[in-house]
């Protein structure tokens, strides 16, 4: 299987594509001279691995019959500070609220997705560090 995204470009530094159906708008920052219309290419990265390892956590929730009010996915990535920049290392915030969580399936969840299911996961680790966390939030 392949996957292909094809950009239009709208002018200065921006660019859209079409997946799925949905529209997806790029730009750069005015202070690199873009205009700011649509996301940083470069964040669309983090975006990918936190949108990743959430579906997996929520279909695997699901399965194993945790319950659970809400789920945060948050991740952050350090910049190099030569050019060109990239990510030298992510690190995963996985937030889980509810009342009586089970922590154990919890951690068993975030386990599964980290090393079993997420592909951009595996990608990204493949050529640097990513670490996680876990916080609960009791009701």
């Amino acid at each position: 299987m392949k996957h292909k995204v094809e950009m239009s470009w709208l002018g200065n530094l921006a660019y859209e594509s079409e997946m799925d159906g949905h529209k997806l708008i790029t730009d750069g920052t005015k202070e690199v001279g873009g205009d700011g219309k649509g996301v940083s290419p470069k964040k669309l990265m983090l975006t990918a691995l936190a949108g990743c390892t959430g579906i997996d956590l929520a279909m695997i929730a699901k399965k194993m019959r945790i319950e659970v009010k809400d789920i945060k996915v948050s991740v952050e990535g350090e910049l190099t500070e030569s050019q060109p920049t990239y990510y030298k290392n992510m690190h995963i915030v996985y937030e889980f609220f509810g009342k009586d969580l089970p922590h154990k399936k919890l951690e068993r969840a975030v386990k599964l997705s980290e090393e079993e299911y997420c592909g951009v996961s595996a990608l990204y680790k493949q050529v640097i560090p990513v670490t996680s966390e876990i916080i609960y939030h009791e009701e």
